[in-house]
């Protein structure tokens, strides 16, 4: 079988680098790291924009237990599985069931969103949100994962000050039975997020978010930040009080992030490690023994792969994320609910394979090849 596609920008042979990444079989010990996992979709189903999300379950769960055996935790629910996007709540809510089991069974690590989704879409009074993310809370309890009170577009159109944020989220944090994580989530990744935690200044919104974890001490785990900003984040960082994790979300600086420098280092919750388990595990596993330029050698020819995976709209990444996994053999078909694979345009989706190729995620080029020419021919590209 040839390993060889014709892309829109001319003939590519794929090398299937990286074949022989090791799986460490145990969590990381230098780093707290979570891979937010994308669902799979019933291929046989009615998943086109607007209807109801029908899922492979099957398929799903094995997504997550192929992180868990490369040492990762599990962030169920998020914007990785289309929460907000093609997943709606009750299968959201099925899915950190499904998950909590499935993690319990297999000893690994599971953080899952709290949100306001339940709510229907358009305006929302303050008790009204309040109330539908203490019910998620104790469903995400229940279950058995750590809770992450997910930024709410609901609360978003309906606070009209800092003041409404510490309230609802105040609340929540002292009804929680165990410290939960919050959630910063920009709005290159959602616009309907914008000026969250009560400002459009984030250096004002920062401020809340601070005074916020102070007001709760040993009640916050930490923070998730998504805001794509390097030197925000380390201010930021630098700020929470001691035993506060920052969780970055910066899917265009991680290994510097998480590298960390001589005053602290972020922890990882990540969508792109979704993408990159294999050398993403390699290069953590090469950071706990102190191999640093290890650790940056396998993580460098990824960032350029990542900053074009979320490159705008930052939204569609997940589309990326799933044609990859396809690509790779992990799932066997390139279906998203809610028709999300439809969201980049195959002159992305060629680019694309060909830095996952540098980066060495196909194991198995002639399998990659032989997919990628069947979605190519599909898009007017002769084979």
């Amino acid at each position: 079988m040839s390993a060889t596609v014709r892309l829109p920008g001319g003939p590519l042979t794929l090398s299937g680098a990286g074949r022989d990444w090791a799986t460490p079989g145990e969590r990381f010990t230098g780093r707290v790291a979570y891979a937010a996992a994308h669902v799979v979709a019933d291929p046989a189903a009615e998943n086109v924009p607007g209807a109801p999300p029908v899922l492979d379950w099957d398929a799903t769960l094995a997504v997550r237990r192929r992180l868990w055996s490369y040492g990762f935790g599990v962030a169920e629910a998020m914007d990785t599985a289309q929460r907000g996007m093609g997943l709606d709540h009750p299968r959201a809510r099925e899915l950190i069931r499904r998950s909590a089991a499935e993690a319990r069974a297999a000893g690994g690590a599971i953080v899952a969103g709290v949100a306001t989704d339940q709510l229907p879409a358009g305006p929302a009074s303050i008790e009204d949100i309040r109330k539908a993310y203490a019910e998620q809370l104790a469903d995400v309890q229940d279950a058995g994962a750590v809770p992450v009170l997910m930024c709410s577009r609901h609360l978003a159109a309906t606070a009209g000050t800092a003041d409404d944020y510490r309230d609802v989220y105040g609340r929540l944090i002292a009804e929680s039975g165990a410290p939960v994580i919050l959630h910063w989530l920009g709005p290159a990744f959602d616009p309907l997020l914008s000026g969250y935690w009560g400002s459009d200044d984030p250096a004002r919104a920062a401020d809340t978010v601070v005074e916020l974890i102070a007001a709760h001490p040993g009640r916050v785990d930490g923070i998730k930040l998504s805001l794509l900003d390097y030197d925000f984040e380390v201010a930021l960082r630098r700020r929470l009080p001691a035993g506060v994790r920052l969780y970055t979300g910066d899917d265009f600086n991680y290994p510097a992030l998480i590298r960390g420098d001589e005053q602290g280092h972020s922890e990882a919750l990540l969508g792109v490690f979704a993408a990159i388990a294999a050398p993403a595990a390699a290069a953590l596993r090469a950071l706990d023994h102190g191999d640093l330029p290890a650790y940056d050698r396998i993580f460098d020819p990824t960032v350029t792969l990542a900053r074009h995976l979320f490159r705008t709209p930052t939204w569609f990444y997940k589309t990326g994320i799933v044609f990859l996994a396809w690509l790779a053999g992990h799932q066997d078909h390139f279906t998203m609910v809610g028709g999300a694979q439809s969201g980049r345009s195959p002159a992305h989706l060629a680019e694309l394979l060909r830095l996952a190729d540098a980066a060495g995620l196909l194991p198995d080029a002639e399998l990659a090849a032989h997919r990628a020419r069947a979605y190519f021919t599909t898009a007017g590209v002769a084979q």
